[in-house]
């Protein structure tokens, strides 16, 4: 997965007299602030090749401006006439629309943060690892659905590819120095989401401002659902199977309210080597962008003395069904992934919309993935194949969406 530490180094050398080339693809999401905080904090190190967003146009102009970026694009065609005089006089260039997007991923850069949300940051990030430099992956969503495609392309990219989730990025630390064979399990912790102690009774009721409220990390909606019904978790699960090349029964999760530790490395000789720090998703993202170096981040400190305790409690998947179905359709392999994926993103619109309640998200994913055993039975080959696949799952779960719609 990653360049070796020297090789790496000898490539940003080879720049050393230049500001480093970045693009962010997401730039308006929680990933894409976070990381451009971080870089306008040391400007004169970075130049800002392209910036890309979703809808929000003047946050994205904005962003633009202030890292005075070569060209913006707005994945909404509609939002090009906005963006476009929102930009007027900056010599900054506005686009938009998909092909747009896969045009800023391909523009020469030396580090490309890859933050689009879900199955439509796949072609973008798959664009960007083919420039063979250096990829921060935020997009979980490119390895669940196309995890061995993308993975060959990485390989045969010879691309640097730096996990951006907090427990992919601390298992990465954690491993330094131990070779494959010595790792007997990895675990990634959960904080369990705002409903950890809720009964299935109150989850029943809870209300889409109510799974929005984390008590610990600050990311965009579609995430914090996904954490709020552990299907993150499972997610996290499918993709360090692929970016660790570890068979489901050496991965784990473990629920970690404090959010302190973010994953424990298992290593033959009795050893367990755990990653801390505070939960700001500014650490594994500077871990990314000064990889293999370190640079200081202005986050909170671990303070043991003062948290006095670290609780960890095993995941209750009778209440937290996503997370029995991210596993499942792990070791189905196959098409299972894509589909699962792409019914969830469905599911998790549809509550947020407040078409169907939030114990029916992980309902709607299980009736899709029983719905789909064509799409399921093999793993698609090529990029067309996956998304072809998405679209039939998206188009099933949609179908089913009045089983679960909420009365009124």
């Amino acid at each position: 997965m990653l360049q070796s530490p020297s090789s790496f180094t000898r490539e940003l050398e080879r720049h050393a007299s230049a500001p480093r080339r970045i693009t962010v693809l997401g730039a308006t999401g929680s990933i894409g602030e976070n990381t451009l905080d971080l870089i306008g904090r040391n400007a004169s190190a970075y130049q800002v090749v392209a910036l890309t967003g979703g809808r929000n146009v003047a946050r994205l102009a904005e962003l633009a401006i202030l890292h005075r970026a070569e060209l913006a694009v707005v994945a909404d065609p509609s939002g090009y006439a906005s963006l476009k005089a929102a930009l007027a006089g900056t010599g900054i260039e506005a686009a938009a629309g998909e092909e747009a997007l896969l045009e800023a991923a391909r523009r020469p850069a030396d580090w490309v943060m890859a933050a689009i949300v879900g199955a439509a940051g796949l072609r973008p990030t798959l664009e960007a690892v083919r420039q063979g430099t250096a990829t921060a992956i935020a997009n979980k969503e490119c390895l669940v659905t196309a995890g061995a495609i993308f993975m060959a392309e990485v390989a045969r990219s010879g691309t640097t590819l730096l996990p951006v989730d907090s427990e992919h990025s601390a298992a990465t630390q954690a491993m330094v120095g131990a070779k494959p064979e010595r790792i007997e399990r990895i675990c990634i912790t959960a904080s369990g989401g705002p409903f950890r102690a809720w009964t299935l009774a109150q989850m029943a009721d809870a209300r889409p401002e109510q799974a929005l409220n984390h008590p610990n990390w600050s990311m965009g909606p579609k995430v914090t659902i996904d954490s709020a019904t552990l299907m993150n978790k499972g997610l996290e699960l499918i993709e360090a199977h692929h970016l660790f090349a570890l068979p489901p029964d050496k991965l784990d999760v473990l629920v970690h309210p404090q959010s302190i530790v973010h994953c424990l490395v298992y290593l033959a000789d009795g050893s367990v080597i755990a990653h801390m720090s505070c939960p700001d998703m500014r650490t594994p993202i500077a871990y990314s962008l000064a990889w293999p170096e370190r640079m200081h981040v202005p986050n909170g400190r671990v303070d043991l003395a003062k948290l006095g305790a670290l609780t960890f409690e095993a995941p209750d998947v009778a209440r937290f069904p996503a997370l029995r179905l991210a596993r499942q359709v792990l070791e189905a392999g196959g098409g299972a992934p894509t589909v699962l994926n792409a019914a969830n993103e469905v599911a998790v619109e549809a509550f947020l919309r407040r078409r169907i309640g939030f114990l029916s998200i992980a309902s709607l994913v299980e009736a899709t993935l029983a719905a789909c055993p064509d799409l399921v039975a093999s793993a698609p080959t090529t990029v067309e194949a996956v998304l072809a696949v998405d679209s039939a799952a998206r188009n099933r779960a949609s179908a089913l969406l009045s089983r679960f719609a909420l009365a009124g």
